[in-house]
């Protein structure tokens, strides 16, 4: 690489981290620190999206063994493959401990394998942190009451019933569950797709994306206040512009951004898509929720990308 690509690899991502638009984004991102995830990743020979799974680590371990990620001992087999889950693990179902444990040890396995996992943070991982707890299971509660340790003179965790208290301790920013959420990305480029859970604005890209996920990073971790940008319908991990509310103006939006930051193609989650996985816009958008959780009861599907070749993969 000559000195001067180097350098306007650098610029570009700079650009990102503050904020400015870019014409492309294909250079890596060299100003995040060694033990945080990047916001962009090389493309691979194979890549993967898994969608919504919601507190069901059998859908889970479904999903990654149709990817060619895992074997039936939860191994990472995968090798150089790289697999993005897009985000929503909580809520909804009873597994959730389980299911953030294995993806935290995917993450390192699967790098030393020359691969790649990516869990992303949705709404529900985000809700949590924020302490929303209405789509809590009892399950889901009662998960947590072996995780952490409750201290009965923590004025915060006394303001909720006794049976929420260890999952409030598990979540709140700087709690042990939301410092593991810390080491998920909220957007994150591989290649020439973008995956985040609900959708991507040109606002966005105009705020920085990865200045989001360093400040979602920041408050989980406790070391900064909520941001706002992931607040509200139009936010990276609500929208829904390009899942549900499928207009003229959000093929607009959408071909805009992916001409700001150079890439092919966005994949998003969030909405359940009654039909299986679905594409919209001659395939600059795929939207990966099919509901594989018990709690909704629809298919085992995950989204293979191979060079320009983007396809539909289906469990039995």
């Amino acid at each position: 690489m000559s000195a001067m690509v180097a350098k306007i690899g650098l610029v570009l991502m700079s650009m990102l981290i503050t904020g400015g638009c870019t014409e492309t984004v294909h250079a890596s991102n060299t100003l995040s620190t060694e033990n945080e995830p990047r916001l962009v990743y090389p493309a691979p020979v194979r890549l993967v999206a898994i969608g919504d799974i919601h507190g069901d680590i059998k859908a889970a371990r479904a999903a990654l063994v149709l990817a060619g990620a895992i074997n039936e001992h939860d191994e990472w087999i995968g090798g150089e493959l790289v697999v993005v889950q897009v985000g929503d693990q909580l809520d909804r179902g009873d597994d959730e401990q389980e299911i953030l444990e294995l993806f935290d040890r995917l993450r390192h396995d699967a790098m030393q394998a020359g691969g790649g996992f990516h869990a992303l943070n949705g709404n529900h991982e985000l809700m949590n942190c924020k302490l929303d707890l209405r789509y809590v299971t009892p399950g889901g509660f009662a998960d947590f009451e072996d995780a952490v340790e409750v201290d009965p003179n923590d004025a915060e965790l006394n303001e909720y019933p006794q049976e929420q208290r260890a999952r409030v301790a598990a979540f709140r920013p700087s709690g042990p569950y939301a410092t593991m959420l810390a080491d998920q990305n909220t957007i994150v480029i591989v290649g020439d797709t973008l995956f985040v859970h609900g959708g991507v604005h040109v606002s966005h890209v105009e705020y920085g994306l990865d200045r989001i996920n360093q400040e979602v990073r920041a408050w989980l971790l406790g070391d900064g206040d909520r941001p706002e940008v992931i607040s509200g319908k139009a936010s990276p991990v609500w929208c829904r512009h390009y899942s549900l509310d499928v207009v003229p103006e959000s093929r607009a939006m959408l071909e805009e951004v992916l001409d700001v930051l150079g890439l092919e193609r966005m994949v998003v989650a969030h909405t359940v898509q009654e039909d299986g996985i679905t594409s919209h816009f001659d395939g600059q958008v795929w939207c990966v929720d099919v509901g594989m959780s018990a709690h909704y009861g629809g298919p085992i599907q995950v989204l293979e990308i191979i060079g320009d070749k983007v396809r539909v993969l289906a469990g039995d």
